[in-house]
């Protein structure tokens, strides 16, 4: 068997490429110019104090409700100290901080400027909160949202624009990358390619609670190249028909389209309903696009499909509660993965399930154990069945001109097919640290098994007679990026990193002795929002 080891920058496709990628630039640059405008800082003005005689001082612990200033109020998920709702801020607040039931003063270097952030938004120096519906104590917190119902570390940065329409708090997130991709290797390619998402939130207070509805979308049907990302070693999905190995697939322009409805319970509490198709159900970590510590990589985990590949599911119900610091949720969803057609809506039986427990002990730690039952979630093997069991723990630490964010994922999967049942691990550890206000080191290591690397000529090849052999791969990236334009809109950073991978010397026939991945990136995202 000849194999060709000559190797050629994809150009097929570039004038496409070239032109969605154009469309999604404007579109985002627009948006965010859009909100920029409604949010630019209106001068403060400062009332002319009417003097008054023969009245007693007021007293300055007190509120016109009667509660008094100094008192605190506590998040539901424990990330940051809430005030109660009242006129004058806490000795903990920011002074120029708008307060939700007072007209807000200008703080400098805020994006939505002066604006009265009516019932549903607190801000404090550390963090901003969703209100739950009219409490004071039930606060969810922005910074700790993670993707579908997930939480991450409250403390981490925002990178965002937000605005008030009427009685509708929205918020707009994206993050694009583009550039050259490198695999090296008899099964390497050269090819562009754009990773790329963009996401949509509203907030509106509705009876008792508060209503959540999200969209996100990506343009990868239309920036990827035709088979998906060249990712050595990577496999999931399908490409005509046939499984895909070595490249990551695109995922679907509908990413979520979802409703979430919390309600308080007591002080501390809140029970909560979320509805996506698709959506996210409760199963696994936060998706490794929304992670902090892989804000600045690109590439999707080898392990993504052992771990998160349920954030795009066409068909999602999950209910739970939080309390405090806990969280406890299950749900019924389409365990199905999406087919090929990436800008359709799938319909399958909602016949898988799982559950999930989250802990946040405080606003730099979050974690999670979960566990999930997929009934025939590949197309090709409808028979075969897949029972998940994911952890992961999250660590952030903001500080001066910076911020460390870090993450340690497992996840499982039991499968099961006729007469037949094995096991595949995958171990992802994964950091960024900001620096300096504008540079980035990346790392990220991996340890996955993987049993579909193999097509029936290559195991004829190797001499193997199993349909499905087993192989442990190791990943090991590192990487580094810088911001070179920076605005109050936006941020584009310009960054590289390269991979080298581990695999079993039997392997070295179909891709070589030592293959290397190696990219070269624009990332263009909102400003970082400074409280």
């Amino acid at each position: 068997m000849k194999v060709s080891t000559v190797r050629k920058v994809h150009l097929g496709g570039t004038r496409s490429f070239a032109v969605a990628l154009f469309i999604l630039f404007l579109t985002i640059v627009g948006m965010g110019q859009h909100q920029g405008h409604d949010m630019k800082p209106r001068p403060k003005v400062t009332p002319t104090p009417t003097p008054q005689r023969d009245q007693p001082q007021q007293q300055p612990n007190a509120s016109p409700s009667g509660t008094p200033l100094n008192k605190e109020m506590e998040m539901n998920s424990p990330s940051m100290q809430i005030p109660a709702s009242s006129p004058s801020p806490s000795p903990h607040m920011h002074p120029s901080m708008p307060m939700p039931s007072s007209t807000p003063q200008e703080e400098p270097g805020m994006q939505m400027g002066s604006m009265n952030m009516g019932p549903l938004m607190i801000m404090t120096e550390n963090d901003m909160g969703i209100r739950v519906g009219s409490s004071d104590t039930n606060i969810m917190s922005m910074g700790a949202m993670g993707s579908g119902t997930s939480w991450q570390p409250s403390s981490g940065p925002l990178y965002m624009y937000h605005k008030m329409a009427g009685d509708w708090l929205l918020m707009l997130h994206y993050n694009l990358f583009v550039g050259m991709n490198r695999q090296t290797g008899p099964r390497g390619v050269t090819k562009l390619d754009s990773a790329n998402w963009l996401m949509g939130t509203a907030y509106h207070k509705l009876g008792k609670g508060t209503l959540q509805l999200r969209g996100m979308f990506s343009a990868e049907p239309f920036t990827f190249p035709p088979g998906g990302s060249p990712l050595l070693f990577q496999t999931g999905e399908t490409y005509k028909g046939e499984p895909l190995i070595d490249h990551q697939h695109p995922h679907d322009f509908f990413m979520e389209l979802s409703a979430q409805y919390t309600l308080p319970l007591g002080e501390r509490g809140t029970w909560f309903t979320y509805v996506g198709y698709p959506g996210e159900p409760a199963l696994g970590p936060v998706a490794f696009m929304h992670r902090l510590s892989a804000s600045e990589n690109s590439s999707a985990t080898l392990s993504h499909h052992l771990q998160d590949s349920t954030h795009i599911s066409f068909g999602v119900l999950t209910t739970g509660v939080t309390y405090r610091w806990l969280k406890l949720e299950a749900s019924i969803f389409n365990g199905r993965e999406p087919d090929e057609n990436r800008y359709d809506f799938d319909s399958h039986k909602w016949n898988s399930r799982s559950a999930r427990v989250w802990i946040m002990p405080n606003r730099n730690w979050t974690m999670q154990v979960s566990y999930g039952f997929l009934r025939s979630p590949e197309a090709q093997e409808p028979d075969a069945d897949i029972r998940r069991v994911t952890a992961s723990l999250q660590y952030n630490r903001p500080f001066h001109r910076g911020n460390w964010a870090s993450a340690l994922v497992w996840g499982r999967n039991h499968v099961s097919h006729p007469g037949e049942i094995h096991n595949l691990n995958g171990y992802t550890a994964e950091s960024t640290v900001n620096f300096l206000d504008k540079n980035y080191v990346y790392t990220r290591l991996e340890l996955v098994d993987k049993d579909e690397l193999l097509r029936a000529a290559d195991r004829a090849l190797l001499g193997i007679t199993d349909d499905h052999p087993s192989f442990r791969i190791g990943a090991y990236t590192v990487g580094g990026a810088r911001d070179i334009w920076n605005t109050d809109k936006f941020s584009v950073a310009l960054g590289s990193d390269i991979t080298f991978f581990s695999k079993p010397s039997v392997l070295d026939p179909i891709y070589g002795k030592n293959p290397v991945g190696w990219k070269i990136f624009l990332r263009l995202r909102p400003a970082k929002m400074r409280h």
